[in-house]
C-alpha cells in the first residue's frame, strides 16, 4: 500500500487544519499519491478527492438538564458548596438590590401622588434604617399609614363639627336665656306700671283727703251762723250713718273707748256753760259746729268715694259724742237747771 503521509501534511497546510481533520478518498489513492506539491493538493481539494472533516460537536443536553434542576434548588446541598456564604453571595450586593427596589417603589408612589413628600421622606429614612424586609412589607406599611391619616383627618373633621354644634347650642341657649330675661324684665315693668298708677291714685287720694279738712273748716264757719234747728237736723241725719258704719268695722271694742272719753269730757264743758248764762248761747252755737263736721263726713261717706280712703271708725266717733251732748242741752233747757245729766 502506498503511503500518503506527504499528501496529508500538505493538505493540512493548505486547508489550515490538523492532519486528523483531512479525509482522503480511498478510491482515488493512485491519483492522490501522484500529487507531490501544494498546487496539486489544491486541485484535489477542488475535485473533491481531499475533504476537510467537520468539527465534532460537544453535546450540552446533559448540562441543560442539570441547570434546570439547580434552578429548582437541586444539587445545592452542603456537599456541593464551595466557599463561604458571603463569598458565594455578598451581603453588600443583596443590600444594594433591596435598597434599589424599595427606593424605586417610593419614587413611583411619590410621582403618582399616592404619597406626599412628607410621608416619602419618612419612609425613605426608614428604608435606609433597614425597617422593611422587602417590597411587600413596605406596601403594607404605606396602606396602613394612608388609612391612619384618613382616619385622623375624619376624626378631626368630626371633632370640629361637634365643637361647632356645641357652640351653636350654647349660643341658642344663651339667646333663649336672654329672651326669657327680657320677657321677665318686660313683665316686671308691666307689673311696675300699675304700681306707679296706684301711687298716682294714692297721691290723688291724699290730695282729696287734704282738701276735705279745708271743706270741713268752711262748713264749720257756716255752721256757726246757721240756726240750731238745722244743726239738730244734721245731727239726726248723722245718726243713721253712725249706725251703718259700725257694721263694717271689725273691732267694736276700740270704738267704745273714745266714746266714753268724749262723754266724760263734754258734760264738764256743758256745766261751765250753764254756770255762765251769757256765754251759753255761744256754747250752743259752737256745739253745732262740731256736730256739722260729722254730718258732712257722713255725706262724704254716702258719696261714691273709695272705702279705703274713707275711715268710718274715726269719723263716726264725733257723731256719737255729739248725740249725748245734744240730748243734755235739751234736758238743760227743759229743766232750767245749770248741771246737765249724764247718760
Amino acid at each position: 500500500m502506498v503511503s500518503l503521509k506527504l499528501q496529508k501534511r500538505l493538505a493540512a497546510s493548505v486547508m489550515k487544519c490538523g492532519k486528523r481533520k483531512i479525509w482522503l478518498d480511498p478510491n482515488e489513492i493512485n491519483e492522490i499519491s501522484m500529487a507531490n506539491s501544494r498546487q496539486a493538493i489544491r486541485k484535489l481539494v477542488k475535485d473533491g478527492y481531499v475533504i476537510r472533516k467537520p468539527e465534532a460537536l460537544h453535546s450540552r443536553a446533559r448540562q441543560r438538564r442539570r441547570l434546570i434542576a439547580k434552578r429548582k434548588g437541586r444539587h445545592s446541598g452542603y456537599g456541593k458548596r464551595q466557599g463561604s456564604r458571603n463569598a458565594r453571595m455578598p451581603e453588600k450586593i443583596l443590600w444594594i438590590r433591596r435598597m434599589r427596589v424599595l427606593r424605586r417603589l417610593l419614587r413611583r408612589y411619590r410621582e403618582g401622588k399616592k404619597i406626599d413628600k412628607h410621608l416619602y421622606h419618612e419612609l425613605y429614612m426608614k428604608v435606609k434604617g433597614n425597617v422593611f424586609k422587602n417590597k411587600r412589607v413596605l406596601m403594607e406599611h404605606i396602606f396602613k399609614a394612608k388609612a391612619e391619616k384618613l382616619r385622623e383627618k375624619a376624626e378631626k373633621e368630626q371633632g370640629e363639627m361637634r365643637r361647632q354644634k356645641n357652640r351653636l347650642m350654647r349660643e341658642r341657649r344663651t339667646n333663649r336665656l336672654e329672651e326669657r330675661r327680657k320677657a321677665l324684665s318686660g313683665a316686671d315693668k308691666k307689673a311696675d306700671k300699675p304700681t306707679k298708677e296706684a301711687k298716682t291714685e294714692k297721691k290723688a287720694d291724699k290730695d282729696t283727703k287734704e282738701a276735705k279738712p279745708a271743706k270741713q273748716a268752711k262748713g264749720a264757719k257756716e255752721a256757726k251762723t246757721a240756726k240750731p234747728a238745722k244743726e239738730a237736723k244734721s245731727a239726726k241725719e248723722a245718726k243713721p250713718a253712725k249706725e251703718a258704719k259700725p257694721a263694717k268695722e271689725a273691732k267694736p271694742a276700740k270704738e267704745a273707748k273714745p266714746a266714753k272719753v268724749a262723754k266724760e269730757a263734754k258734760p264738764a264743758k256743758e256745766a261751765k256753760a250753764a254756770a255762765s248764762p251769757a256765754p251759753a248761747k255761744e256754747a250752743k252755737a259752737a256745739k253745732p259746729a262740731k256736730e256739722a263736721k260729722p254730718a258732712k263726713e257722713a255725706k262724704a261717706a254716702g258719696s261714691p268715694a273709695p272705702s279705703k280712703e274713707a275711715k268710718p271708725a274715726k269719723e263716726a266717733k264725733p257723731a256719737k259724742a255729739a248725740a249725748p251732748a245734744a240730748k243734755a242741752a235739751k234736758q238743760a233747757k227743759a229743766a232750767g237747771s245749770p248741771k246737765p245729766t249724764k247718760n
